[in-house]
């Protein structure tokens, strides 16, 4: 019904009598330690159950390319087996419910499974609504930096998100946005990581004038850039 390569998600309809339908976990509710199973079908071996736990979480996931390239954030790491084969498996907990999809091996013992919580649900929702997720787009590169304390106590925040590149003739460059510039805040929505900000970059936020605060040359300001959506070709 949809795909969407950017959080490594699709939805498939499946046809025919006597189907159950997977109850759904939140992942935002596991704890490291806590028992897993990934179901799959590893090497073409058809329904295979391997159990682990939950290694560790919150881990990124880089995907996509170029201008389009993001972060899924907030996947699970388990040493539950995995191999080529479960990539769009269930990772169910001890009762279960589905609270991840498997969708990377990193190494022997180190799986990766995105996250169901509430961000991917709205993913799976739009994927059955329209088939596609729309994002907004603003046109930069960045990464985190922790902000000067003279800063830090003047906003009462530790970190922002440094401006690397503006892509030229993107909503950021028409807004004035500079390298080295410290996006701090959206709409008054607190700014630490490019996590953050492509949260608060939904489909809601396209053709609709945005405030970023920054901080330039170590002062404060406020910048509005209205973000565009982001076009397939780029996804």
């Amino acid at each position: 019904m949809g795909a969407d390569a950017l959080s490594d998600l699709a939805v498939l309809r499946a046809e025919g009598g006597g189907l159950s339908a997977a109850v759904l976990g939140d992942a935002d509710r596991l704890a490291v330690g806590q028992l897993v199973v990934a179901i799959g079908n590893p090497l073409g071996l058809a329904g295979s159950v391997t159990a682990g736990v939950v290694s560790a979480l919150g881990r990124a996931l880089p995907v996509g390319r170029g201008r389009a390239r993001r972060v899924v954030e907030d996947v699970i790491q388990t040493d539950a087996a995995l191999n080529p084969g479960n990539s769009g498996g269930a990772l169910a907990d001890s009762r279960a419910r589905v609270v991840g999809i498997n969708t990377a091996v990193a190494g022997i013992g180190l799986g990766l499974a995105v996250p169901v919580n509430a961000t991917t649900r709205e993913i799976i929702a739009a994927l059955m609504r329209e088939g596609r997720v729309r994002r907004a787009y603003v046109g930069i590169a960045g990464g985190p930096r922790p902000l000067p304390p003279r800063v830090q106590a003047a906003l009462g925040r530790a970190a922002g998100v440094e401006v690397v590149e503006v892509v030229p003739g993107s909503p950021a460059a028409r807004a004035g946005l500079r390298p080295e510039d410290l996006i701090v805040a959206v709409d008054g929505a607190p700014v630490a990581d490019v996590g953050d900000l492509q949260r608060l970059m939904g489909a809601d936020r396209i053709g609709r004038e945005v405030t970023l605060e920054l901080v330039r040359d170590g002062r404060p300001r406020a910048v509005a850039l209205v973000p565009e959506e982001l076009p397939e070709s780029a996804r």
